[in-house]
Order: structure tokens, then C-alpha cells, then sequence
């Protein structure tokens, strides 16, 4: 049984500091175990260090990384030019910086992570509901990306020490002996970044970025220098019409999204942000900046390798093997290694590990938690995942599907019904009179709203005949629950604003 003698005396202290409350004049409820730990309370204003630099470089690793190279690169495959992808990732860029804006203005007005901050549209138990789709997602694809670089760890390997290559067969699982080692190697360094907290993950993801940017530089300046100057710079004909406008939305569409992950859970980053300046400046710097010159870089880097042999690389790794000197191959290697863990841990680490906290906050903390994601990362047997198209289209783009339809919910929930007033402590009672509780502890008009946008969005993605639609699934979603959510919402209601502050702790701790 849980008592309040087992609690950490620091939470007991700041349960009684709840007790009353200035801006709002009115009596707090009682914290409760079932939502409240020290990882879930909010960030103290005071010694936030996720400044500027540090989102502008979580950015830079996140935008240069090869799942997005490899997106960039299929679009010239697929007959792009380079000025209707630059116009896309203009208009994706644009559009995503407004977005993550709105949704770093929460994390940093509240200083609350994702799964406490879908309490204040769904309730303190309906936001279950967001934050697990978010967490199965980023589980699945933790190990995807952690087999990805282990991939790339052992071809760095062989170069190194060809006689490796023999340890590269059979195996057990569908991995080799040396697959298996590389696994479990990288796995093994995430997990001690992780052992630090947010403030390791904050100087990775600083040191990370600079080293992913310089090396997408040098190398489209290498492959300018291999063909003498000679880009192919279109793989099809420039055009202004419909057609060219229709694929320029389209993939501004698909780009967005790509980072509906991110623009849920900007806040678990966001809320150690010392400002909304702070905000604003890493944003502009690490998104429409960035995207314009992953832009430019993707137009580079594929239209060099396209006027060398007549075909179009499929990813930037594929430029990486092609370095014909060893010790260059290396570098580029642990490049892409160093971005990939940085992306990893960024987008489908931290994530998981609030939410399953979140489920048992007396049980778990940040740390376990992030142990936890992590196993099942591994018994998934991510790599036979990445192996079967059936899971990956079926199963990860359904789940993703619904991101836009969370999404509209909540930022239309949070800046046009309640207009950004949060009374922060009630998002950790579990008191029936609590702003949060709603119906059982769920909100209904936001289930109401995600059953039919949710239900567009996953036929949109996976019916045979819409392939045309799909692109589009993201924003019409979220529109819909949106649109839905302000319909059915009572909108004359007034909402009582509170401070977390008296509840808060250190960010460090985080």
C-alpha cells in the first residue's frame, strides 16, 4: 500500500506548498501518486538550459538524418526537380515552424511533458489514449533505428577489420554474431546517455548537430568536386502548372507528416525552455533554416550521383560507401552513426519513457521507464519489423495516422477554448472535482472527436484507390477533429488559470 511516508520529502514538501494558491484564490487538490512523480511534475522556470542553441541543434539532427535524405533523394527518383522540392521544404518548413511553435508554447507556458499535457484536452485518464499510440510508435521504431545504425557500425566494422566479415553469417534470430554485437553495442551506449537524464541528452543532441551539419556539407562538396562542377539539377522538366503545384503540396504534406511525432511531444523538450524567444529562435534556426539547406544538400547530392552514372541514389548512405579512401569512409561512418543515436534518442526515446512513467508514476521514474521502452525495443525483433512491409504499412501507418487527429485536438483545446489557461496542479489530482477529471476521468467531446477523424485518417492511409489522398491524411485529419472538437466544445465556459511553480522541480532533475 501506498502511504506518503515512502515519498521522497522533496514531493511532500511541494504537496503542502499545493495547498493554496494566489492567482487563482481558490483551495488545490491533493497531488496523487497515480499521477505524480518528480519526472512528471513541471520544470522550474528558473535554471531551464534547452536554450536556442540547444533546440536549434535538436533540430539539426533530427532534419539531417538518412530516414529524411533518403525521402528527399525519392523525390528526385520519383521525377522532381530541384526547384519543386525546394519549394515543398519552403512551404513544409514554413508551415511546421508555426506548428512547433504553438506546440513548444505549451511545454514552455506549462512546463509539463506530453503525456501530462493531453490530461488538459483528454483528461487525466483519457490522455492514456495519445500518449500510448505515441509511445507503441517510437518503441517500434527506437529498434528500427538502433538495427538501422547497427547496420552501418558493422560495415565500418569490416572496412576497419575485414576479417569480421566471417562472423557476419548465420546466426541466431535473423542476426549475425556481429549484427547481435553491434545491436546490442549501440543499445548499450543510448541507455548510458539516457542513465544521465534530459541534461546529457541536451549536451548529445548539442554536440550531435554540428558534427551531422559539417558532414552532409563536405559531403555534397565532395561529390561537386568528384563530377568537376557537373549537377544534374532536374530530374524532370521545371514546371509551373497544376501538376507541379499539386506535387509541391503533396510532398509539404508528407513532410509535415513526417514530424507528426515531434509536433506532439516538442513539449518534453520545450518545457526547459528558459523563454518563448528561446522558442522562436531555435525553431526558426533548426526548421525553416535547416530544411533549406537539407534542401539544397538533397538536390546536390543526388543530382551529382545522377550525372555520373545515370541513376539517382536512394540514400546518403549509399554516397558514404562510395568514399574510396578508408579512413574518410570511417569518418563518414561514425557520422552517421553519432546523428542517427542523436535522432533516436531525440524522437523515439524520450517519448516513451514519460508515457510509460506516466501509466505508474509511484513504480516508475525516467530512467526505468526509459529501460523498459528499451527492452521491448529489442524483443519486437526490430529488424524483422523493418522486414516485413505488412507491419510497417499496416500496422506503424495506422498508428501514425492518428497523430494528426491528436493533434488538432489538442492545440485547438489548449489556444481556442481555453485560451492557454491551465491550472497546472490539477493535472497531478485525481479528485472528482478536478478541472481534469471530466467524465470518469476522461474528456468526452475529445473521444467524440477523434472516432471520426481517426477513422479518416487510417482509411485515407491504408484503402487501396486513395494512394492520391494520402499525402494529405495529416492535415485533413486534423482539421476534421479540429473543426469537430470547437463544435461540440462548450466555448462559454471560463477557465480558471494556476501556475505549476509551487509544484515544480529543477529541470536538471528531468
Amino acid at each position: 500500500m501506498y502511504s506518503d511516508a515512502h515519498t521522497h520529502p522533496a514531493i511532500r514538501q511541494r504537496r503542502s506548498l499545493a495547498g493554496s494558491d494566489s492567482s487563482s484564490g481558490q483551495a488545490q487538490h491533493p497531488l496523487s501518486p497515480k499521477l505524480h512523480n518528480a519526472d512528471l511534475a513541471p520544470a522550474k522556470i528558473a535554471g531551464r538550459r534547452w536554450g536556442a542553441y540547444s533546440i536549434f541543434a535538436l533540430w539539426t539532427n533530427d532534419v539531417h538524418n538518412i530516414a529524411n535524405y533518403t525521402f528527399a533523394i525519392g523525390l528526385f527518383a520519383m521525377g522532381y526537380s530541384a526547384v519543386q522540392i525546394m519549394a515543398a521544404m519552403a512551404l513544409g518548413a514554413a508551415i511546421l515552424y508555426v506548428l512547433m511553435n504553438l506546440s513548444g508554447y505549451m511545454g514552455q507556458r506549462t512546463g509539463v511533458p506530453f503525456p501530462v499535457m493531453s490530461r488538459i484536452s483528454f483528461g487525466i485518464r483519457g490522455a492514456q489514449i495519445p500518449a500510448i499510440i505515441r509511445a507503441v510508435i517510437a518503441i517500434a521504431w527506437f529498434g528500427i533505428q538502433t538495427y538501422l545504425a547497427s547496420v552501418v557500425l558493422r560495415v565500418l566494422l569490416i572496412a576497419v577489420a575485414p576479417d569480421l566479415a566471417r562472423y557476419d553469417r548465420g546466426g541466431a534470430l535473423g542476426l549475425s554474431s556481429l549484427g547481435w554485437a553491434s545491436f546490442v553495442a549501440l543499445w548499450v551506449v543510448q541507455l548510458i546517455i539516457l542513465a544521465y537524464g534530459m541534461e546529457m541528452i541536451r549536451k548529445f543532441e548539442g554536440f550531435a548537430g554540428p558534427v551531422i551539419l559539417a558532414t552532409v556539407l563536405a559531403l555534397a562538396v565532395w561529390m561537386v568536386w568528384r563530377v568537376d562542377g557537373r549537377v544534374a539539377w532536374s530530374a524532370g522538366a521545371v514546371s509551373v502548372g497544376l501538376a507541379s503545384w499539386n506535387r509541391v503540396l503533396s510532398a509539404a504534406s508528407l513532410w509535415l507528416a513526417i514530424y507528426g511525432t515531434l509536433l506532439l511531444n516538442f513539449c518534453d523538450f520545450a518545457r526547459s525552455a528558459p523563454s518563448e524567444k528561446c522558442i522562436r529562435s531555435g525553431n526558426f534556426w533548426g526548421l525553416p533554416f535547416n530544411i533549406l539547406v537539407f534542401a539544397a544538400i538533397s538536390s546536390v547530392l543526388a543530382g551529382a550521383q545522377f550525372s555520373i552514372d545515370g541513376r539517382v541514389i536512394t540514400s546518403i548512405a549509399d554516397i558514404v560507401a562510395a568514399i574510396p579512401h578508408t579512413g574518410l569512409l570511417v569518418l563518414g561512418c561514425v557520422a552517421l552513426l553519432i546523428v542517427t543515436l542523436a535522432v533516436n534518442i531525440m524522437a523515439n526515446f524520450v517519448a516513451p519513457a514519460f508515457v510509460l512513467t506516466n501509466l505508474a508514476p509511484r513504480y516508475l521514474n525516467f530512467h526505468r521507464a526509459g529501460l523498459i521502452s528499451a527492452t521491448l525495443a529489442v524483443l519486437i525483433l526490430p529488424w524483422k519489423i523493418y522486414g516485413n512491409p505488412i507491419v510497417i504499412v499496416y500496422f506503424l501507418s495506422g498508428l501514425g495516422a492518428l497523430l494528426g487527429p491528436l493533434y488538432g485536438i489538442i492545440m485547438v483545446d489548449y489556444w481556442l477554448i481555453r485560451k492557454s489557461r491551465v491550472h497546472v496542479p490539477d493535472l497531478y489530482t485525481d479528485a472528482d472535482t478536478g478541472t481534469y477529471f471530466y467524465t470518469r476521468g476522461a474528456n468526452p467531446c475529445a473521444l467524440i472527436a477523434l472516432a471520426p477523424s481517426a477513422t479518416l485518417a487510417v482509411t485515407i492511409v491504408l484503402v487501396p484507390g486513395l494512394e492520391s489522398v494520402a499525402p494529405y491524411s495529416w492535415i485533413l485529419s486534423a482539421v476534421l477533429s479540429a473543426c469537430l472538437y470547437w463544435l461540440i466544445t462548450d466555448r462559454a465556459r471560463q477557465y480558471v488559470p494556476c501556475s505549476g511553480e509551487a509544484i515544480a522541480v529543477e529541470s536538471g532533475r528531468h
